[in-house]
């Protein structure tokens, strides 16, 4: 067989995020890690005691970075410095379920549909006093962003959407889909079956590193990359949270009673009319995305630019930082 993958990515080595855009898509390494990472820094919610991470000058104005599943706050390492010399105050926190995000009950259910993740984005504004941000995310970040946009537009000032618009019906049952599609979504169907949450909770690290290269499939992660985030995952509510999201999202398992007029506004898609600019990964796992801009025209009602990124995985912030701080400083230029 070979090189193990441990032994196969241990040659990969280290490089810049600048650099991966052009280097050989067989040498592709994703991420950097930012020189002087701060103190973890927690903020207490109604529900939550939120863990983020803060850069750049207090009265900067601020940008909120959402992580998605199976990422933590490390996929935007390469972001976070230019963002904040541009003058902006950056928070990265750690989506309920992630490293030092705690629930503040040790007895309620450990949920996490769409509506309580982007409750949890306001929460957070309304926390440190924040009357108004712009937003960026990818997978779960970005469909907490497009909820809190939609919800409380004059909260949000801006957003970058990595994916696209990716707000789900979660109360009408799903139709299958065509096989590679179905294919692509193992893990969704994994997670919503006894054996798939016997496996995250035995096996998350083998799983999520896997999810990692597939769905980056031109990029190697290094062991020591993996290691920086691997923490996050030990949370002892990533398993509940996770098993809770993937189950919800297919109607097997109920949501909070709080949030269920907003699901069914959310089941009818509701338009993004936020200024926002989308980015889609080129060398996503997910498939190549499409060339035609109508779909993202139709979602994002105030869309001023929607733009292939070359050169990026899922994991889009970690392989083209400068794509995401670009976007960003336009919309709030």
């Amino acid at each position: 067989m070979g090189q193990s993958r441990r032994e196969f990515l241990r040659t990969a080595g280290v490089v810049g995020a600048a650099a991966v855009a052009g280097a050989p898509a067989a040498v592709k390494v994703a991420g950097i890690q930012p020189e002087g990472v701060p103190a973890v820094r927690i903020v207490q919610t109604d529900v939550l005691d939120i863990g983020y991470e803060e850069y750049g000058p207090s009265d900067g104005f601020p940008v909120v970075l959402l992580h998605g599943f199976p990422y933590d706050v490390r996929s935007f390492d390469g972001a976070v410095g230019p963002l904040a010399e541009a003058g902006h105050r950056v928070l990265v926190p750690y989506l309920r379920g992630y490293g030092p995000t705690r629930f503040r009950d040790p007895d309620v259910p450990r949920m996490a549909e769409q509506a309580a993740i982007a409750q949890d984005v306001i929460d957070l504004a309304d926390a440190l006093g924040l009357e108004q941000v712009a937003l960026a995310g990818f997978d779960w970040g970005n469909r907490a962003a497009c909820i809190a946009a939609i919800l409380h537009p004059d909260r949000v000032r801006a957003q970058v959407a990595m994916g696209g618009y990716s707000v789900q019906d979660t109360v009408t049952p799903g139709r299958p889909g065509p096989a590679v599609s179905e294919a692509r979504l193992w893990y969704q169907w994994y997670f919503n079956t006894e054996r798939g949450r016997t496996g995250l909770e035995n096996n998350r690290h083998d799983i999520i590193r896997y999810l990692w290269e597939t769905w980056s499939p031109g990029f190697r992660y290094t062991d020591d990359q993996y290691d920086r985030s691997a923490p996050s995952f030990d949370n002892p509510d990533f398993v509940d949270v996770v098993i809770h999201s993937y189950r919800h999202r297919h109607v097997n398992a109920p949501g909070e009673d709080r949030f269920l007029d907003v699901e069914r506004r959310l089941a009818e898609r509701p338009t993004v009319n936020v200024p926002a600019i989308v980015l889609r990964g080129a060398e996503n796992g997910f498939g190549r995305p499409s060339s035609d801009p109508s779909g993202d025209r139709r979602r994002f009602t105030s869309l001023v630019d929607r733009r292939i990124v070359d050169g990026a995985g899922h994991d889009l912030p970690a392989h083209r930082p400068d794509a995401l701080t670009a976007a960003l400083l336009e919309l709030l230029a």
